[in-house]
């Protein structure tokens, strides 16, 4: 068993969808158009319009700031809005996502854009293809050092049902100690949860009991006695699931009260109704 996929009795693996070198080569020729030539036809813009109130320290400020802005900025923006999706990733049908699976945040798209400023338009592209070419899922130095990786969207699977959890293990779940599962083994759960119907029963059994093994080495107390592994795994994916959500809905709304507290004025004093 490995992180990226794990190969059953039957020779069949489940693998994490991870995109080709050559779909990704293919992507990231057609954004190199896109946002090449957004940056020159900003920089003759600014030419056009400031060309004669410029000397030469500022037309070098210019340059770095157009370079920043339309190859940083402008991608990172893009794959944050639209959840790991670009126009070369749009063409070919793959999109970024994290290790786990999830969908990229600001954070992830910034570091993936500002490492391919060198990887990709500095070298012409030489240091992403050869780091893609020796991936285990294709990732280019950008996305080693995001934990992110493109996948196939398009001509793939299905959607993956959603998780539910088993109503006789909810309270155990609940009350569990549950610390983070590693990213491929998280994902490769999940997916055997959803094609585990298409295997033969003695694989599947095989293989649901091995990976309940792993799972559950990060979970305290085990679960009672005689808990089937498919409902073990799928109720530790849903409680996890359900406790990330609850915790991004306090930071949100933590964030929220933090933004109306500074807009008051003065700070932290809401003003008088008139």
């Amino acid at each position: 068993m490995q992180d990226d996929e794990i190969l059953i009795g039957e020779g069949v693996a489940l693998s994490t969808g991870a995109a080709p070198v050559t779909l990704r080569m293919l992507s990231g020729l057609i954004d190199l158009i896109v946002y090449g030539a957004t940056a020159l036809f900003s920089f003759l813009a600014i030419a056009n319009t400031l060309g004669p109130l410029l000397n030469g320290a500022a037309w070098r400020a210019v340059a770095i700031l157009t370079v920043v802005a339309t190859l940083v900025l402008l991608p990172a923006t893009v794959e944050t809005l639209t959840r790991g999706l670009s126009m070369g990733r749009l063409a070919v049908g793959l999109r970024v996502v994290r290790d786990d699976g999830g969908p990229i945040s600001f954070r992830h798209s910034f570091i993936r854009a500002f490492v391919g400023l060198a990887e990709i338009y500095m070298t012409w592209g030489m240091i992403a293809v050869t780091s893609s070419m020796v991936s285990a899922r294709g990732k280019r130095l950008g996305d080693i050092l995001a934990g992110t990786y493109a996948m196939r969207v398009r001509g793939g699977a299905k959607a993956l049902p959603p998780l539910t959890m088993p109503p006789h293990l909810a309270q155990w779940a609940a009350q569990a100690d549950m610390r983070r599962l590693p990213d491929g083994l998280a994902l490769t759960s999940r997916m055997f949860l959803a094609r585990a119907a298409a295997l033969r029963p003695d694989s599947r059994a095989r293989l649901g009991t091995e990976l309940a093994n792993r799972v559950l080495e990060h979970v305290s107390p085990p679960p009672p006695d005689g808990t089937h592994p498919e409902y073990a795994i799928a109720a530790v994916l849903a409680e996890r699931a359900g406790r990330e959500y609850r915790l991004e809905l306090r930071r949100q709304e933590r964030a929220a009260a933090d933004e109306a507290r500074v807009g008051a004025l003065p700070y932290g004093i809401t003003d008088a109704e008139n």
